[in-house]
């Protein structure tokens, strides 16, 4: 039985559907990316320091023949998007395990809802959004046009999921040890809720 989910929410241009890192897309939806090869759809994949120089080279080219510049967040977006992460969490009675908000993309461990996983990592996006404009710190304000702000986000997610209690304290500890790999201190959101173990015979958390 499923209890939980890992879901990975990555920000616009950080990972193409043909990086040469790997990707888990079977298609390539963006003219402008096509010329960089077919999708590159893998389960295992590398990371940018196990790259070649031309492989590094290429994907640099991708991501500048994007229509938009790639989000980098900086650290005040990312306590935006933790604000409307804690809005939809409160309104909606997601049960949050782990977050972490990283400069190119988001680890989150769900428990169990009675919505469907890709709908809450849709919902999320958005609320997420919704408090970047708010706060004035939405990436592309600048390019703003009918009132209304291209996607900070990539269009689709990845999600891994968990289905007995090893998976899920192996999930947060992954999730909990992201910011200090990169040599930040570990994150703590008051949204989140701390995993005591599965309750026998419980199929949702909401």
């Amino acid at each position: 039985m499923i209890h939980g989910y890992h879901v990975i929410l990555t920000m616009y241009g950080y990972w193409l559907p043909n990086d040469p890192r790997g990707s888990w897309s079977d298609f390539v939806g963006r003219w402008e990316l096509v010329q960089f090869g077919h999708p590159r759809r893998t389960l295992s994949r590398k990371l940018l320091s196990e790259l070649t120089p031309r492989e590094v080279a290429a994907r640099n080219a991708a991501q500048r023949a994007l229509v938009y510049p790639a989000v980098t967040l900086t650290d005040d977006q990312k306590e935006s998007i933790a604000e409307g992460f804690a809005t939809l969490v409160k309104k909606n009675g997601y049960t949050i395990w782990a977050c972490a908000i990283m400069p190119q993309h988001t680890h989150l461990v769900i428990a169990r809802h009675h919505y469907k996983v890709e709908q809450i990592a849709t919902l999320l996006k958005g609320a997420a959004t919704r408090q970047l404009v708010i706060d004035c710190r939405h990436p592309m304000q600048h390019l703003q046009s009918d009132g209304r702000f291209p996607s900070v986000w990539a269009h689709s997610r990845w999600k891994v999921y968990l289905d007995h209690d090893e998976a899920i304290s192996n999930a947060i500890r992954y999730v909990e040890q992201n910011p200090i790999l990169e040599g930040k201190p570990m994150q703590q959101w008051s949204w989140v809720a701390p995993y005591r173990g599965l309750e026998s015979g419980r199929v949702a958390y909401h």
